[in-house]
């Protein structure tokens, strides 16, 4: 009789442990809600580059691009699709913290190229843009001229509301360019510098709210092989200082596009693809300390 209430015991101690490890592994399943209040509980990462939350944001079955926070933290955005199916089929999702608990839903289908403005309440797609409301956000709305007639891929405002976008071309040979609201209408846009003209691709810029820095991507002779990551800084007299490549903790012989900083400042998102497969593409993140380490060197 003891040995049958050893044995009962035992087996009541197995179906205890194994019903914890069936819990744990639920919450840590891609399907399931993530119960931490940073970065989707993911570990940060140090000064080099990271794939961001793997099996949550980037999957196998969906090509996952252009990160970005929302600004109070409680939002993350990116473009998804299926593999190997085409761009009308992009659609805008965003984990939202709300309950203690992070949970995906779509934001806007059949648009890419997003930023977001530095206080959250538009969303803006090349040259068109949505705009948050108490019922959720808005149908697309165009933006007025001079914008409409401008190939836009991708725009980002300022706090002041200074747009700063690049252009495409066939010759992939245009300088990223900025317009200031003067006088209740957007200025006629001006290139930035020399430096923001140089090699090829000049593109897919994030200015920081305050306008002190500018990150975007660029085909250079200096870079490690396809686009890297580049930064400037803006000088004491308004100007903007050299383009400078933000180095192998980022760049590598693939594509590195779509820079994005966190609202809070700590950290640098950015895709890298293969560039011989669009689809094979990551977000990634690094820890920002980067930028204030490339702005002691000059």
């Amino acid at each position: 009789m003891k040995n049958d209430n050893f044995k009962f015991l035992i087996l009541v101690f197995a179906l205890i442990a194994s019903g914890c490890n069936t819990k744990k592994q639920k919450a840590n399943d891609s399907n399931s809600p993530i119960t931490e209040n940073n970065y989707l509980g993911q570990k940060p990462p140090g000064s080099t580059a990271e794939v961001f939350a793997p099996g949550v944001v980037n999957t196998k079955e969906n090509r996952e691009v252009e990160g970005m926070s929302g600004a109070d933290m409680n939002t993350f955005y990116f473009i998804k699709r299926p593999v190997g199916e085409e761009s009308k089929h992009n659609v805008l999702v965003s984990f939202e913290y709300k309950n203690k608990e992070w949970n995906e839903s779509v934001v806007f289908k059949g648009e890419s190229e997003p930023s977001i403005s530095p206080d959250g309440k538009t969303i803006y797609f090349s040259k068109n843009y949505i705009e948050r409301t108490s019922e959720g956000w808005s149908e697309l709305k165009s933006l007025a001229p001079p914008f409409n007639d401008i190939e836009i891929m991708r725009l980002s405002a300022s706090s002041s509301s200074t747009y700063y976008f690049d252009t495409f071309t066939p010759d992939l040979d245009a300088p990223i360019r900025y317009s200031r609201f003067i006088d209740d209408k957007y200025e006629q846009p001006k290139s930035l510098g020399h430096q923001f003209e140089i090699g090829k691709y000049n593109a897919h810029p994030f200015i920081a709210p305050d306008e002190s820095y500018i990150i975007w991507d660029s085909i250079r002779e200096d870079g490690f092989g396809e686009s890297d990551l580049y930064i400037s800084f803006r000088e004491v007299n308004g100007s903007w200082g050299p383009a400078i490549n933000m180095g192998d903790r980022i760049n590598t012989n693939n594509k590195e596009n779509y820079p994005s900083v966190s609202s809070d400042g700590r950290y640098l998102f950015f895709d890298r693809r293969a560039a011989e497969n669009s689809d094979n593409v990551d977000i990634y993140w690094v820890d920002a300390k980067i930028i204030e380490t490339l702005r002691t060197k000059l």
